[in-house]
C-alpha cells in the first residue's frame, strides 16, 4: 500500500470491519468490507492473560462481548485505570485465550445501529491471525491483494501488566508469513513510544502516528524534558518535523483535516502520509454542518462531508460503511 496510493485517489480502510453492517470486529464483518473491495482492514489489537493478541476496540470488553451475562466470570468484574483513566468491567488480560474464545460479540451502539443486534451473540472474538487469514483468503486472484492496519491499543498499560504488544505483535506477524509483506501492511498507535521500537525493530510496513483532535500521547517521549507535547502541538510544523524518520505518516481526526487542508499540505510536505479517521453516514457522526434532521440514527448529507475530506487530498480514510465508500471514493 505505497507507491501509488495518490495515483489511484485516496485507500478505504474498513474499519474495525464493517460496523455500519455487523457487530465491530467480526468475522462477517471483515468478510463484507473485503468483499465490498476495500484497501485494508484495520483490527485493533489487546492481549489476554496468556498473551494471546485479541482483536478488540478496547481491552474492556463488557460493551462488545457477552462476557456481564456470563455467571463463571462475575467475579472478574474490576476497575483499573487505563492510560490514566477509571475504567470498570472486564478486561482482556484477566481471562485466557480459551476463555475469550467462548464469549461472543455484541454490537456497541445499539440504539444507534439497532439492525445489527440481529447477530447478537452469533460470533466469537477473533485473534490477530484469524483477520491476517481473513484478508490471505481474500487475496488470491485479487488484482491489487488487501492489506491490514494493525492499530495497538493501550501498549503502555498493557505492558505494566506485564505484556508487550511490540514483541508479541512481530512474534504474530513472523508466524503468520506477514513479516515481510511491506506494501500491505501497517502499524498505527496514539503513543510514540511503541512505533518507535517497532522502527528499531526494522518492522516491514509502513507506521502511522494516530492523533486526536485533543488531549496527549501517552509519554511521547520527545526531547523536551517534563513538558511533553499535545497533539496539537504534533500538529504544528514543529510537531511533524519531530515526526520525520520516525513515523511515515498521521492519522488525523477527520475535524482536524475539515478544518483546512493546510495540516495535510503541511504534512506532505515533511513526507508524511495522512489518513482521516472516521467517515460514517449517520448524523450523530457527521459534522454539524453536514446532519438533516434530528434523529442521530438517520443518515445525513454523508456525500457531502466525505467530498470535503477527499478535497483535502488526504491518502486515506477509515469507514464504517464499506460499500457506499468503496464506490464513492473510487468515483471521486
Amino acid at each position: 500500500m505505497r507507491g501509488d496510493e495518490r495515483v489511484r485517489g485516496a485507500l478505504v480502510i474498513g474499519h474495525r470491519g464493517a460496523p455500519g453492517c455487523r457487530p465491530e470486529h467480526t468475522a462477517s464483518g471483515y468478510r463484507i468490507a473485503l468483499d465490498a473491495g476495500v484497501d485494508a482492514v484495520e483490527p485493533d489489537v489487546v492481549v489476554s492473560s496468556d498473551g494471546v493478541l485479541v482483536v478488540r476496540h478496547e481491552n474492556e470488553i463488557s460493551g462488545t462481548t457477552d462476557v456481564a451475562d456470563r455467571p463463571e466470570f462475575a467475579a472478574r468484574r474490576t476497575r483499573r485505570f487505563v492510560d490514566g483513566t477509571a475504567v470498570e468491567g472486564w478486561f482482556t488480560e484477566d481471562f485466557t485465550w480459551q476463555e475469550l474464545s467462548g464469549l461472543r460479540c455484541r454490537e456497541r451502539l445499539p440504539g444507534l445501529r439497532p439492525g445489527n443486534t440481529a447477530f447478537d451473540g452469533l460470533e466469537p472474538i477473533l485473534r490477530l491471525r484469524d483477520v491476517l487469514a481473513l484478508v490471505d483468503a481474500a487475496g488470491p486472484g485479487a488484482a491489487r491483494p488487501p492489506g491490514v492496519v494493525v492499530e495497538l491499543k493501550h501498549v503502555h498499560a498493557l505492558r505494566e501488566r506485564g505484556h508487550d504488544l511490540v514483541a508479541l505483535l512481530l512474534a504474530e506477524l513472523a508466524s503468520c508469513g506477514w513479516a515481510d509483506r511491506p506494501d500491505r501492511l501497517i502499524v498505527e498507535c496514539f503513543e510514540l513510544a511503541p512505533l518507535r521500537r517497532l522502527r528499531e525493530a526494522g518492522l516491514q510496513g509502513r507506521l502511522m502516528f494516530l492523533m486526536e483532535h485533543e488531549g496527549a500521547p501517552v509519554h511521547a517521549g520527545t526531547d523536551r524534558g517534563a513538558a511533553e507535547p499535545d497533539y496539537s502541538w504534533f500538529r504544528s510544523p514543529a510537531g511533524l518535523d519531530s515526526l520525520g524518520g520516525l513515523v511515515d505518516g498521521v492519522s488525523l481526526d477527520k475535524r482536524d483535516v475539515l478544518a483546512g487542508p493546510a495540516i495535510v499540505r503541511s504534512a506532505r510536505d515533511r513526507g508524511l502520509s495522512v489518513f482521516a479517521w472516521t467517515l460514517r453516514t449517520e448524523n450523530r457522526f457527521l459534522d454539524p454542518a453536514y446532519r438533516i434532521g434530528e434523529d442521530p440514527a438517520a443518515d445525513g448529507d454523508w456525500r457531502g462531508e466525505w467530498a470535503a475530506i477527499l478535497r483535502a487530498g488526504v491518502d486515506g480514510v477509515f469507514v464504517d460503511h464499506p460499500g457506499p465508500a468503496v464506490e464513492f471514493v473510487r468515483s471521486a
